[in-house]
């Protein structure tokens, strides 16, 4: 049984992690401050689907990852051995409005989570990045190699999140891997997403509204597969100071995947255009030759089969799920 730290654990891919970890019979404690950012009800019932899955096993905490005091109290009374950070600040245009916040969060509560793995011997520290590193597209599928010009604060702090966790890696011997993910989706994602607002409009008989000219493309990742590339760290030692995206390699057009929605919803609608939002990303695109090779990562579910499913659980989930949805 490994004990694991899953910062920001009620949220929704960490709460996923959580869950998937205490499935598998380890011992979970999730630290999240339960920032507001959206509906809390979401995060609420994500930290009860856990209580039932791991009894026992689980503990939840609430309180910052920039609280040294909190962190030093939980690495040392729970024996941490595994640490999957993904509290973040999250969001490209709320880092436009609010630079200060993410970086506060991303970066100083990162080195606060570092500082305390380097003090208690943890044996493996995974980091939550983001394609938003990449910023400009020099070339398609973005491999490791590729350029790092992010264009948003949300994005400089991911990046910068990556440089400390090689630094501690290399310098202090903290065994760090950095999973830079795309795009990800899938049940109680956040609210304000793309694929949640469209499928909440077509379903209310209203059409999904689209930001720009839709030829946008994104290489969106099934939640599932996130959780495996993540628990494939738990025994990879040659992933030791490593960065790795982590996506589906296929992309879809917003357009495109607001057509799906319709079609699959059963929406008699057409998409609406409007004016395009600062700090996005024209395009990305993973290549996961390094997954493959270092965490033998294969991701399971395509864009189209991915919305079908989600979709599905929105309906069965619809009554409380849909008044916490925010359009974005």
């Amino acid at each position: 049984m490994v004990r694991a730290l899953v910062t920001g654990g009620a949220g929704f891919i960490g709460s996923h992690i959580a869950a998937e970890l205490l499935e598998r019979g380890h011992a979970v404690t999730v630290l999240d401050s339960m920032e507001p950012y959206y509906d809390l009800r979401i995060k609420e019932r994500n930290i009860d689907r856990c209580r039932e899955i791991g009894g026992g096993r689980f503990q939840f905490v609430e309180g910052s990852i920039t609280e040294g005091a909190l962190v030093d109290d939980l690495f040392s009374s729970r024996d941490v051995e595994v640490v999957y950070h993904q509290a973040a600040q999250a969001g490209v245009r709320t880092s436009i409005e609010n630079p200060k916040k993410p970086h506060d969060i991303n970066t100083t509560g990162l080195l606060t989570l570092l500082r305390a793995a380097d003090d208690y011997g943890v044996r493996r520290f995974v980091n939550a990045s983001s394609s938003s590193v990449y910023g400009e597209v020099e070339y398609l599928p973005y491999d490791e190699e590729h350029q790092t010009v992010p264009q948003s604060p949300y994005g400089v702090t991911k990046l910068t999140a990556e440089h400390y966790c090689r630094v501690w890696n290399d310098i202090y011997d903290v065994p760090t891997v950095s999973l830079r993910y795309f795009t990800v989706y899938g049940p109680r994602m956040r609210p304000n997403m793309a694929i949640t607002n469209f499928t909440s409009r077509c379903l209310d008989g209203k059409p999904p509204i689209v930001y720009g000219d839709g030829q946008q493309t994104r290489d969106f990742t099934y939640v599932d597969d996130i959780v495996e590339a993540n628990l494939a760290l738990l025994d990879a030692p040659a992933a030791d100071g490593e960065t790795i995206n982590v996506g589906s390699t296929r992309t879809i057009t917003i357009e495109e995947l607001a057509e799906h929605v319709i079609a699959e919803t059963g929406a008699d609608a057409d998409p609406v255009y409007t004016e395009p939002k600062d700090g996005d990303a024209r395009h990305t695109h993973a290549d996961v030759t390094k997954a493959r090779e270092l965490l033998d990562y294969e991701p399971s579910t395509e864009i189209r089969d991915g919305v079908s499913q989600f979709v599905d659980w929105y309906r069965e989930n619809r009554k409380w799920y849909e008044p916490l949805v925010v359009e974005s």
